[in-house]
């Protein structure tokens, strides 16, 4: 008899459980995340900014636009204001159906390589490789011949005036005349080799095959400058590509934190005219960093001076200290500009060199007050004012106007509206007459003009679609382009995200957020919340602008299974705000933004009912990788579910320059005795770099939730040994996880990315809302390979 009672006990028990979980248990909404995914959403409205394809030495630029009204180009008079079609599509249309004895789509043209000639000031493209002409002013279409083919080889680097061609052939340097129909190759090297190479790629194995170099011309055609790394003593690291015919080795070399050996930089310079070699004279710091030709790469209307000077930016290994260098091209002789030190490191995201009127003056960005500020320096690199001040932080150097001595620069955080928005400003060299050009509360993204002070601006936020303006040098809007329509989307049921602020675990320090919902929210009802995460400090992983694709499309779609998804940053994150706030990571790689991630999500709960705090879900991509697994690890009792994809979960074998930049390396000197060439015994000192880092394997016994690994097979940036690791210590530790290997991926995942995503779907569906079935198809976008 108690048997009996006790048996229908516990199927009363069994049958409560059952109904309670059938209750809880949730049907993933999969039909919204197909409708909703970016591509699906970008064929719906189209574009959602300009690319101004600015004319050289002129204020015109054209541009292409899709929208529902199908795919136009417009053409742009920055000094009229006006903009016109650049040409009717109805009539191209009918032009190329004559010729072509076939129809065409006029609101769908298929215009390959369309471009500017600035040569014979006409409009060029081919259709079905015939070369056609276009000429604007009398709206003619010429057809031309058939296309031949590509005179300019991939292994070729052309010299400013296309007089040269620099190649590279069994790891050397090689010149020949671009005119010259023999094709008379010059050798100007005979000690390159394997790994200390001229060739940018430095690992081939091919003999007697012209390939492309790493030198660069000066502007005036006269020499040569190239910065070669001898890696030869540096350890090899492979992947293996397993779908070729036979599975195919990749090796390449690559360095380790803490390791001995590193790539050793020097930069050469080589006149053309005597073909002789000058190695420049940078030797300072053990194991540092060389750039040649700092400075030349910069917008606007400033350039590094002619072939007799080369100016060097020279970093140590700690990555706290640099100099620039000006070297003499002729002697190789090298001397100091400008020295800065930057404890805990650089912020290499703006660091710059503007070289005024050929070395006249300089402009340098800098953090010694603890905010990125623009500062001016005389030929001899004495300090001759500070250019702007306060706290906020100055961005990229978008132009220079040496005659009216104005800079043109982005800014973030200094007129009150969300620090992450990008606005632009301009100061004269002296600090004075200091403008916002932006004064729109949105994040603005910026092209110039290639002639006067013009500027396309496309200014947006997340929840406010893109507006499109021409703007003069003083900030006036003169002339409006485009606006994104989002009219079509919304009839569907799309809505737009939604910015928030909270703050760190510090209680003090404000964090910026975005927060996406399913599209049939309702209040009343409860659902998981899972957290997109990237630690930076390079970046933050929120959108501050308005986008339809990348990330925003992708947690829009997943928001669109039963979630609220948020996107938001965390101390140490991001390096548009105070060197503070950017460096708050350092010597903590694995945990500094985890407390941050936690606290936030309990202060989103607490604002908002319909978030279940007990069902949480984490997933990131490379660094948000790491810090999803992290996470799930540290906090076992807290997340439930993480899908982690590429992650560097052991940054000991990740690169030895990032890990050691943001993690720390400590650099050891110490006396040592040796027999020098004579047989004597001498003294020297060595100095040896440590930089161990705490890795997502120390944590494998804590695992208590459901944790997807994810990793392409051939990455050779975070290399898959990261999540075999893992794996490993998982493993070890008893633990049950999945994984997933993806055939013939590197750190993106390319083509398979929709099949990933969706994955990811059924993943957090899975653990997060109940769903277990297993007969919702793919449904993976066509063309996919």
């Amino acid at each position: 008899m108690h048997s009996t009672l006790f048996k229908s006990a516990l199927s009363a028990v069994f049958i409560t459980a059952f109904f309670s979980t059938a209750l809880l248990a949730q049907q993933g909404n999969f039909e919204a995340a197909e409708r909703f995914t970016g591509d699906k959403m970008e064929k719906l409205i189209g574009n959602t900014s300009v690319w101004p394809r600015w004319i050289e030495d002129t204020n015109n630029f054209w541009y292409t636009y899709e929208n529902d009204e199908g795919k136009n180009w417009y053409f742009v008079n920055a000094e009229r204001p006006s903009q016109r079609l650049l040409f009717d599509q109805e009539e191209m249309a009918s032009q190329l159906a004559e010729t072509f004895e076939r129809p065409f789509n006029a609101k769908d043209l298929d215009l390959k390589d369309f471009e500017y000639n600035t040569d014979k000031e006409r409009f060029t493209f081919h259709v079905d490789s015939i070369q056609f002409t276009y000429n604007l002013n009398g709206n003619n279409l010429i057809k031309g011949d058939s296309l031949e083919k590509e005179e300019r080889e991939p292994w070729a680097t052309y010299s400013p005036d296309s007089t040269w061609i620099a190649f590279a052939k069994n790891h050397n340097l090689y010149l020949m005349r671009s005119d010259d129909e023999d094709s008379t190759e010059i050798q100007l090297t005979d000690d390159g080799e394997r790994w200390f190479s001229y060739q940018a790629d430095e690992g081939d194995t091919t003999s007697n095959k012209r390939l492309r170099t790493n030198a660069n011309f000066f502007d005036d055609e006269s020499k040569l400058y190239i910065t070669r790394t001898d890696e030869r003593k540096v350890n090899e690291l492979w992947v293996i590509n397993a779908l070729g015919k036979r599975p195919e080795l990749e090796t390449y070399k690559y360095s380790m934190p803490g390791e001995e050996e590193i790539g050793i930089p020097q930069i050469e310079v080589f006149d053309i005219a005597s073909r002789e070699r000058v190695i420049m004279d940078t030797d300072k710091w053990e194991d540092q960093e060389l750039r040649a030709n700092y400075g030349d790469h910069q917008t606007g209307d400033y350039k590094s001076t002619p072939s007799d000077k080369l100016f060097i930016y020279r970093e140590n290994r700690t990555s706290d200290k640099v100099d620039i260098l000006i070297g003499d091209t002729e002697t190789g002789e090298t001397e100091v500009l400008l020295s800065e030190t930057s404890k805990p490191y650089f912020n290499w995201s703006f660091q710059e060199l503007a070289i005024i009127n050929d070395g006249e003056e300089y402009i340098w960005w800098s953090e010694r007050t603890g905010w990125g500020q623009l500062y001016r320096y005389d030929s001899e690199g004495n300090l001759k004012n500070r250019i702007t001040s306060g706290n906020f932080v100055v961005g990229d150097i978008v132009k220079i106007d040496t005659a009216a001595n104005t800079i043109y620069f982005e800014g973030y955080g200094r007129d009150g509206d969300h620090p992450y928005y990008e606005h632009l400003y301009s100061v004269r060299f002296d600090g004075s007459n200091f403008k916002h050009l932006t004064p729109e509360n949105a994040d603005h993204s910026i092209s110039e003009s290639d002639k006067d002070n013009y500027f396309v601006d496309n200014y947006s936020r997340v929840n406010m679609p893109t507006k499109t303006v021409l703007r003069d040098r003083n900030g006036k809007v003169t002339l409006t382009l485009q606006e994104v329509d989002m009219s079509k989307a919304e009839a569907i049921g799309w809505k737009a995200p939604e910015e928030f602020r909270i703050k760190a675990a510090d209680g003090a320090t404000d964090l910026y957020g975005v927060m996406w919902k399913p599209f049939d929210f309702d209040s009343t009802r409860s659902y998981p919340i899972i957290s997109y995460v990237y630690p930076g400090p390079q970046t933050e992983p929120f959108p501050t602008s308005f986008s339809l694709q990348g990330y925003t499309g992708r947690n829009q779609a997943l928001a669109q299974l039963g979630f609220v998804v948020v996107a938001f940053g965390n101390r140490g994150g991001s390096p548009v705000r105070s060197r503070y706030y950017h460096t708050y990571g350092y010597g903590d790689l694995r945990d500094y933004p985890l407390a941050d991630n936690k606290y936030g999500i309990e202060q989103l709960a607490s604002r908002h009912s319909f978030i279940d705090q007990s069902r949480v879900g984490i997933y990131g991509h490379s660094g948000g990788g790491f810090m999803s697994t992290a996470a799930l690890l540290t906090y076992p009792d807290f997340y439930d579910v993480a899908v982690s994809s590429a992650g560097n979960h052991d940054n000991n074998v990740y690169n030895h320059w990032w890990s050691e930049t943001h993690n720390g390396v400590k650099e050891t000197r110490k006396t040592v005795k040796e027999m020098d060439e004579d047989s004597v015994e001498v003294e020297k000192e060595e100095i040896t770099f440590d930089g161990p880092i705490e890795s997502n394997a120390d944590l494998a016994g804590n695992l208590k939730g459901h944790l997807l690994l994810v990793h392409g097979n051939i990455d050779n940036n975070v290399h898959p040994a990261n999540t075999l690791r893992l794996a490993d210590a998982l493993i070890k530790a008893g633990k049950r996880f999945d994984m997933m290997i993806l055939p013939g991926r590197r750190h993106g995942f390319g083509p398979y990315q929709p099949y990933f995503e969706r994955q990811k779907w059924y993943y957090f569906s899975q653990h997060l809302l109940g769903d277990y079935r297993s007969n919702v198809d793919m449904n993976l976008p066509e063309n996919e390979e």
